[in-house]
């Protein structure tokens, strides 16, 4: 053993006695050496974030004992997350002082997905290499061969997949072929980002598993098909829809990961803020159609969710019409359209009238039928929400008189319209300000004019930080992944069709500029300006609000990459 090995042993030693006498002043037990191979499902009774951040694994399991391993066991954080886990697993919990360099060790026992990759690899080559003769004497007959694939490493591979997706806070997972490879990339915070690639039969055995648990049709790979599976994940169910679609080099398959907790969302945490929020908060109505537009993916089902759960669900009836149903909501009954059975929405809605409900939410208006009868709905007495593909909220009244809707329903039914779009919001943990060219400050200044004074106190927001502007940048961390986001929130524009000259304008057929003009005299806020304040608060960057937004802000100082 040469000096310097017995130097570091030497201090190792040192280090362990007096980590030793701490252990001892605090009346827990010293852990030494790291456990050289932990069993999986002891080891993920903590997920490995939550490891890595406070430091704490647990590395073994005696009945309903656990022994977990912290570096700093006066962590109020870490003992609460413990306190919560022993209370919902119904477990005791023995805590054991170690050194930092062997909860290191241990945490480093967490898989990885490319370490799952590797494994499914090495498992493939050792099993070719047996089947190859058999497979060669077949001359083409691959069906063992393929059954090979779906064996135990593939559905490894897919758990690795999942959980990863879901530590990631991906809300879709897309695998897809590219050349002689297939690409898993995760969709995060809005963004795709890759995840690994895989060698094309891997890719194929990967898509057939995950059709197997989405009961789909392994050898339909010429339509598109639709399912969902569920997956237990750290003692949770996570439920994903599946999407099978054709493409030119094979199959592509999409996963929507369903979060149950997406669905008890507060108003806060969706970015609703001032006029906008009083608007969609203090619905009253008894009838009339609410309604909700923006892009697919703009987050208008999880507004039109947390709406819904602010009504009292015991004195009303609330019956809802999606495709499909992607979360289940107590106290609502809710259905799944079929249209290949003839089950639509239109169908649907007639089916609904004579339920005796309420409160109606329809997915989405696609058609006239459904339009006109989302409006004999509304002027009978029901309240009804749904949702509309247009661009911004004022364009949802030309739309509704494209699909042949009368102008004089639209004034009669129509209550509120709201439009919406999903920004990144800058990460907590490594935000910073981010001057910006005067020139730029000066267009984003005339551009906020006119918002009132005391429309910015319900922001927040005072003279000074108007004058001053600063905006905020994530520089990229851990807890970010390094993209300097963490999370999303919602940039809004909510227009009340409540005014007589509005209502006359619309009579008379008068186009989105002229509507949007009686909208601001009301006090209207559009979606660019929502975007610029809560940039200004640090919810988001002016490039997100550039990003989702018409428009630029880069003449005179670019605003570009966030941790430019």
């Amino acid at each position: 053993m040469d000096k310097n090995s017995k130097n570091k042993k030497s201090n190792q030693i040192k280090k362990n006695l007096a980590l030793k006498k701490e252990a001892d002043a605090m009346g827990i037990s010293f852990l030494e050496e790291a456990p050289s191979k932990i069993k999986k499902e002891v080891l993920y009774l903590i997920n490995r974030e939550l490891a890595r951040k406070y430091k704490m694994v647990v590395f073994e399991k005696r009945g309903n004992l656990i022994k977990v391993a912290m570096s700093d066991p006066r962590n109020i954080e870490a003992l609460n997350i413990l306190r919560f886990l022993a209370e919902k697993k119904k477990l005791e919990i023995e805590i054991y002082l170690t050194a930092e360099n062997t909860i290191q060790e241990m945490i480093d026992q967490y898989e990885t997905t490319e370490k799952a990759v590797e494994n499914v690899l090495r498992s493939f080559q050792l099993e070719n290499e047996k089947r190859k003769n058999k497979i060669e004497e077949k001359k083409g007959d691959l069906d063992e061969y393929n059954e090979m694939l779906q064996d135990a490493p593939v559905s490894k591979l897919v758990k690795v997949i999942v959980s990863h997706a879901i530590e990631g806070r991906a809300s879709d997972i897309h695998i897809e072929p590219v050349g002689k490879e297939y690409k898993v990339r995760f969709r995060i915070d809005g963004i795709l980002h890759t995840s690994l690639v895989l060698p094309r039969e891997v890719g194929l055995a990967v898509i057939s598993r995950v059709k197997i648990l989405s009961n789909l049709k392994i050898d339909e790979k010429r339509k598109p098909q639709d399912g969902r599976f569920s997956m237990e994940w750290e003692d949770e169910q996570i439920d994903f829809r599946v999407s099978t679609f054709p493409v030119v080099e094979g199959e592509k398959v999409v996963m929507r990961v369903l979060d149950k907790e997406g669905v008890s969302i507060s108003v806060k945490q969706l970015g609703l803020i001032g006029r906008n929020k009083e608007i969609l908060t203090n619905l009253d109505e008894s009838n009339g159609i609410i309604l909700m537009t923006g892009p697919t993916g703009s987050g208008k089902s999880t507004t039109l969710y947390t709406l819904l759960q602010m009504i009292d669900k015991e004195a009303k009836n609330i019956v809802t019409l999606e495709d499909p149903v992607e979360y289940s909501i107590d106290g609502i009954n809710q259905s799944q359209i079929k249209p290949e059975i003839g089950y639509t929405f239109a169908t649907g809605l007639r089916s609904i009238l004579r339920q005796d409900p309420d409160v109606i939410m329809v997915g989405e208006i696609r058609d006239n039928e459904t339009a006109e009868l989302a409006i004999h709905a509304a002027l009978t007495g029901h309240l009804v929400f749904s949702t509309l593909h247009t661009n911004n909220a004022i364009g949802a009244v030309p739309r509704l008189i494209d699909m042949g809707l009368e102008p004089f329903l639209i004034t009669s039914s129509l209550r509120v319209v709201a439009a919406q779009r999903l920004v990144r919001r800058v990460c907590n943990n490594c935000k910073i300000k981010k001057d910006i060219g005067q020139t730029t400050k000066e267009r984003i200044k005339n551009e906020i004019k006119n918002i009132s004074t005391k429309e910015l106190k319900k922001y927040k927001i005072n003279d000074r930080m108007v004058e001053d502007m600063f905006f905020y940048q994530g520089k990229g961390c851990e807890k970010c992944n390094g993209s300097g986001y963490k999370g999303r929130i919602a940039v809004y524009e909510c227009v009340r069709i409540d005014n007589k000259k509005m209502e006359e304008k619309i009579l008379e057929g008068a186009n989105e500029n002229e509507l949007e003009n009686i909208a601001r005299k009301q006090g209207f806020i559009d979606m660019r300006q929502d975007g610029i304040l809560k940039a200004l608060l640090g919810l988001t960057s002016l490039s997100e609000i550039e990003r989702v937004t018409k428009g630029s802000m880069t003449v005179g100082g670019d605003v570009g990459d966030d941790r430019g």
